[in-house]
């Protein structure tokens, strides 16, 4: 399975570009991080730790 990737910065300034065009407020870390598709990463991360610790 590959390895889901961080955003590149090209993303994160398309996002944020859209964001400022909407004239809302920034929504929290979470969200943010959830619509960048980072928690994928974070929730990999895990569930490679929790494999290597059950080990």
């Amino acid at each position: 399975m590959d390895k889901p990737k961080q955003p590149t910065k090209e993303a994160v300034k398309h996002w944020l570009d859209d964001r400022a065009a909407h004239r809302k407020p920034l929504p929290d870390t979470k969200t943010i991080r959830r619509e960048l598709g980072m928690d994928l990463i974070d929730a990999e991360r895990d569930a490679k730790l929790r494999t290597d610790l059950a080990k």
